[in-house]
């Protein structure tokens, strides 16, 4: 089952998160604390939105999985569009349908609320992932490089002391 993430589900995703952290090869790279996701996710303007994918087994219901995302827009289109920043499934429930069921359920959103695109990013060295992507129909975007300034090249920046 997939639902929208409730204000409980902020400690199973905090750890979702570090664990995809840890799959990526980036266990320090976490530095987001629970509070943090649940003001991002629950607070007066949330910007940022989760789908949790449950599982009912022996020891009754659990989330296995999460979909983490914000709303895009592109100035060709004129429209919305959603941006995935994370989709997780805890290796013990891969195959069985969890990751197709959220991201089909951001398609549907896509689909409902008019938007044209649903994107998001993969590591070039995640085979698995990039062939269930491929596998659903979804293009690489060739010609693109995603660019990040973080840091103290954006504190730099920021204070035009470049």
């Amino acid at each position: 089952m997939i639902r929208p993430a409730r204000p409980d589900d902020v400690p199973v995703i905090h750890a979702m998160i570090g664990e995809l952290a840890e799959y990526e090869k980036e266990p320090d790279a976490v530095v987001a604390t629970e509070q943090d996701l649940r003001t991002a996710l629950f607070g007066p303007e949330p910007a940022v939105f989760a789908h949790v994918a449950e599982h009912d087994g022996d020891e009754g219901t659990a989330v296995v999985g999460f979909s983490l995302w914000f709303r895009s827009y592109s100035t060709w289109t004129g429209r919305h569009g959603i941006h995935l920043e994370d989709l997780y499934v805890r290796p013990e429930s891969r195959g069985r349908g969890h990751g197709l069921a959220l991201l089909r359920t951001l398609a549907r959103i896509c689909v409902e609320r008019g938007y044209t695109r649903l994107e998001w990013s993969v590591l070039d060295w995640n085979e698995p992932s990039i062939r269930f992507y491929e596998s659903l129909g979804s293009q690489p975007m060739d010609g693109w490089t995603v660019r990040r300034l973080d840091g103290e090249a954006l504190a730099v920046l920021g204070a035009g002391r470049n």
